[in-house]
């Protein structure tokens, strides 16, 4: 599986920011699984989700502090990479 993410160390804290459809985001229990399954690949740091609507605007799921903070870059800010996991 390939997925569309990057990890991002801001003010001493590491976190990954991953893609995903927007029924990801859509759903607290479906996030929160995907984002359990996908922390083997991404240990010991939080996981944020983001998927955008169909006007290109992100919605993001994941922690407070950290969804703050990407709520004031645009999404080409955010050094973007894919990940060939499972």
């Amino acid at each position: 599986m390939t997925i569309h993410g990057a990890v991002i160390i801001e003010q001493g804290v590491t976190f990954a920011i991953i893609s995903v459809k927007p029924h990801v985001t859509q759903y607290t229990a479906r996030a929160t699984a995907f984002r359990q399954e996908i922390s083997y690949f991404f240990p010991n740091m939080p996981i944020i989700l983001m998927s955008q609507d169909s006007t290109g605007a992100p919605h993001y799921f994941g922690r407070k502090d950290i969804v703050e903070f990407l709520k004031t870059i645009r999404v080409d800010q955010i050094p973007w990479k894919e990940y060939h996991v499972y």
